[in-house]
């Protein structure tokens, strides 16, 4: 075992990504080579001064740098290749893809997800499929360059609210809605500009945006959604060219907000020459009929939702409403960022949508959402959290001494995967909020969830020193 301790004098930021860089630097120079054991957790807390929830956090950041493996009982240790040299990271997939496996660990529950439930609907897509294949064989075998008047008023349909619907014609088929922002981004700045996130949001899209050379600019929230008046202080000194907004069913803190405060985004928007990007995904599974951005400020909002959550993830259809005059400039702009839409996708998008199919598969989504929803509220009795009866995720505040990350790995130790707050902070922030969201939409059987949901509540019964995260 090694005597090794971190030094905190250097860098800034939270302790536990402090401590874990320190590590991450004296395991690349060969201070800690491979195979070394680092120190038990109580110890290193002790001798830095620090909870051993903050060890525990750095420790949990390594694993997932992929710098040093765990095992209960046995301790920590340094993992490196045969020849002693420290696997190299990749900064593409460190930086920007998280540390979310694309397939799950055998065994392991995924609470990390809020796709579509499965409902059967995969008979229906198929069905849609085939036809198309058979209607269409010149379509499918060639490029799409032309976009089909049905594909323009499904879009029409789906991205409706109450009595407000967009103009077909400002109306484009995307690869999804992740897609859709991408284009949306690439169209409306460049490279150094900066897009408005909140705090807690939907980290994908400024992932993708900082890829694109574009900067983040933070705009704080409360319990009712941003705040206005913090809203004014970035468009006055960021200067920023669009901002990313989720008016309802916001991901991960499922908040709405009024209708007073989008009526002053929309009036500071204007003010500053903002161009507002509005995802609707969740908002149109709830169907609050508040009146949407896109509603409020035509001229200066992108409006997207998608089928993904409530219909078919696999799928990937969506659609964008652009402002006047801006629907070419985001189709040639999604065709260089996507390379082009799929023909087979806009068509099934389509017909999902215009023969009915969509909204009856929606509906039976909903119901077992809000069956398992229900679950949630029976099962975290007296717990804090915030769901919703049609939304399949809930934002689940931890008590003390939990930390996110630690709480995580905890669930993670008893092989269900669920999503801690860092998932979604758009960019480096000291901020905790000790918050954890945990999606139930994974699997056919409610049954399942079930076992999932009643492991998480067991450990968030527990104390931090009676699960396997210390090791």
């Amino acid at each position: 075992m090694t005597n090794w301790l971190p030094s905190l004098e250097n860098g800034t930021g939270p302790l536990y990504i402090r401590i874990a860089d320190e590590a991450e630097s004296a395991i690349k120079s060969g201070t800690l080579p491979h195979g070394t054991k680092l120190p038990p957790q109580r110890d290193l807390a002790y001798d830095v001064g620090v909870t051993i929830g903050t060890i525990s956090r750095a420790y949990a950041l390594l694993r997932e740098r992929g710098l040093v493996t765990g095992e209960v009982g046995r301790g920590t240790y340094v993992q490196g290749n045969s020849d002693g040299r420290v696997p190299a990271r990749d900064p593409v997939t460190i930086n920007y893809g998280g540390t979310r496996a694309m397939v799950p660990p055998p065994g392991k529950l995924r609470f990390d997800t809020t796709a579509a439930i499965d409902v059967g609907q995969a008979e229906t897509v198929g069905r849609i499929m085939a036809e198309i294949a058979s209607a269409y064989p010149g379509e499918i075998s060639s490029y799409t360059r032309t976009l089909s008047s049905d594909w323009l008023e499904a879009g029409r349909q789906w991205l409706s609210s109450g009595n407000w619907k967009p103009e077909a014609d400002q109306v484009l088929p995307q690869l999804g809605v992740h897609a859709g922002i991408n284009a949306v981004v690439a169209a409306v700045s460049g490279a150094g500009d900066r897009i408005v996130c909140e705090h807690l949001t939907y980290s994908q899209v400024s992932r993708s945006a900082n890829l694109m050379g574009r900067q983040i600019a933070l705009v704080d929230s409360d319990q009712n959604g941003i705040l206005p008046e913090d809203f004014e202080r970035v468009c006055a000194r960021e200067h920023p060219k669009a901002a990313f907004i989720m008016s309802s069913g916001q991901n991960p803190t499922l908040v709405t907000l009024p209708l007073s405060r989008r009526k002053e985004i929309v009036d500071i928007a204007r003010k500053y020459n903002v161009w507002l990007i509005e995802d609707y995904l969740y908002g149109g599974m709830i169907d609050d009929r508040i009146p949407l951005l896109a509603e409020l400020a035509p001229d200066r909002t992108f409006l997207l939702n998608g089928l993904s959550k409530s219909v078919a993830a696999g799928v990937r259809g969506g659609w964008v409403a652009c402002p006047p005059h801006m629907s070419q400039r985001v189709r040639v702009t999604q065709k260089m960022v996507s390379g082009g839409l799929p023909f087979l996708l806009a068509e099934l998008s389509a017909r999902l949508v215009l023969s009915g199919a969509a909204g009856e598969i929606r509906s039976k989504v909903l119901t077992e959402i809000g069956e398992r929803e229900a679950l949630v509220r029976q099962l975290f009795a007296g717990k804090e959290f915030r769901s919703h009866p049609r939304l399949p995720f809930f934002w689940l505040k931890l008590p003390e001494p939990w930390l996110s990350g630690t709480f995580k790995q905890a669930v993670l130790d008893a092989d269900v995967l669920i999503d801690d707050e860092d998932e979604f902070k758009p960019a480096r922030s000291a901020r905790v909020y000790h918050h954890v969201r945990v999606g139930f939409s994974e699997g056919r059987e409610r049954a399942i969830s079930t076992e999932g949901l009643k492991t998480i509540r067991r450990i968030l019964d527990q104390s931090p020193l009676g699960t396997s995260a210390i090791v």
